[in-house]
């Protein structure tokens, strides 16, 4: 139903995010909500997974699509629900279970909340040989993210010139950083835009 949602983000608990948009405020269930603590009160976007049970609707969010993939792998085994899909996501050790699936590790996956013997099997039975994938575009990500952070840091820097918030946002599109590009001169190029508007 939802792919993603781009709004303001406005409020960050230590279980969820809110962003509104068009005046509707989304609450979003994540992994890690405090990794967007920079981006308060700024556009942001999130992809999302709709879960609908029998007495409730919840939406949650990740900050790239390869992620949402994990979490969608996770809750097809039979055993992981939501809760727990987002605490191996949010675990230091991500690396580790997807290696664990891999090399069918029961001992490691057991380390994980909610996963007993008997899903840590299942676990390795649904997953093993699917998520090579996922930590191939994990590096695409990365550097993705770095691009953004570079973004972000010429934002906040226009922001501190005296710029608003519309400004800054107009010219955001346009601003998408060349590998090699630094974040001077990735400003150098917001202020030109920002003259030629």
């Amino acid at each position: 139903m939802y792919d993603y949602i781009k709004g303001e983000l406005t409020t960050i608990t230590p279980k969820s995010v809110t962003i509104e948009a068009y005046g509707i405020g989304y609450l979003i269930l994540m992994a890690n909500p405090f990794e967007l603590q920079s981006s308060l009160h700024q556009t942001v976007k999130l992809f999302v997974h709709h879960h609908v049970r029998e007495d409730d609707e919840l939406l949650f969010g990740f900050l790239d699509q390869p992620t949402r993939t994990l979490f969608e792998q996770l809750i097809s085994v039979s055993g992981i629900g939501p809760k727990s899909a987002l605490s191996i996501l949010a675990s230091e050790h991500q690396k580790g279970f997807i290696k664990a699936v891999e090399t069918a590790d029961q001992t490691f996956l057991t380390r994980f909340p909610g996963v007993g013997k008997k899903t840590a099997a299942q676990i390795i039975l649904d997953l093993k040989g699917k998520l090579g994938s996922y930590d191939s575009e994990e590096k695409t990500t990365k550097k993705q993210s770095a691009e953004d952070e570079r973004v972000t840091d010429v934002a906040l820097a226009l922001s501190g010139l005296g710029y608003s918030q519309r400004e800054i946002d107009k010219i955001k599109k346009n601003l998408i950083p060349e590998s090699n590009e630094s974040t001077e001169q990735l400003l150098k190029r917001a202020f030109k835009l920002l003259l030629d508007k």
